[in-house]
């Protein structure tokens, strides 16, 4: 690069100083103009000075180009921010007005608070308990998961009353439980059962 450089300039020089002998000159050899000829000295002095500045500047910009290195992979440090999202962080799933208090559904809603869960989780709640059990108390699967939460084995529901097999507020009650200790929230517990297919 510093020959081609070089070269250039060299050849820039000579170039102006022909153009400039026959400003000053004339193309025939004749008295050379005194204006013409302060003007030649002048634009040439000039130019040389401009473009050995330039050659300078770009042979210490190639100098400074050959200390460049990478150092590291360039990192994310955010992450996309959700619309809506529980006290634990995972999405929440809207559900709207709270189901009737004399239902299943509606007996879990007024529980939630119990367990340290807003209502706002309860759409999550919701879909897992769809997806396992259709809210059905007397729900059984052949692997022997039982009733609304599917606790495997049914009988680990006897922590939260012995009348696990029938009752479903019991079962409920041990269902929140369970997912209070497990994954800290229905929303969590329901992000785990999107990529799992169970919880």
């Amino acid at each position: 690069m510093g020959v081609f450089l070089a070269t250039a300039v060299i050849s820039t020089v000579v170039v102006c100083a022909a153009a400039f002998a026959v400003i000053v000159y004339g193309p025939t050899g004749s008295t050379p103009d005194p204006l013409a000829v302060a003007v030649a000295q002048s634009l040439s002095g000039k130019s040389v000075i401009a473009l050995e500045k330039e050659r300078q500047q770009i042979i210490l910009e190639d100098a400074d180009s050959q200390k460049f290195t990478i150092t590291s992979a360039p990192t994310i440090t955010s992450t996309p921010a959700q619309l809506a999202s529980g006290s634990s962080g995972a999405p929440i799933v809207p559900f709207g007005p709270p189901p009737s208090p004399s239902t299943l559904r509606g007996i879990a809603y007024g529980l939630l608070p119990a367990y340290g869960f807003s209502t706002d989780q309860f759409g999550c709640l919701n879909n897992i308990w769809d997806n396992e059990s259709d809210w059905d108390p007397l729900a059984e699967n052949a692997s022997g998961a039982y009733g609304i939460p599917q606790a495997l084995p049914g009988d680990k529901m006897a922590s939260a009353g012995p009348d696990w097999q029938t009752n479903p507020t019991t079962q409920i009650k041990w269902g929140l439980g369970y997912i209070k200790d497990v994954y800290g929230s229905p929303c969590n517990a329901w992000v785990f059962w999107q990529a799992h297919g169970w919880y």
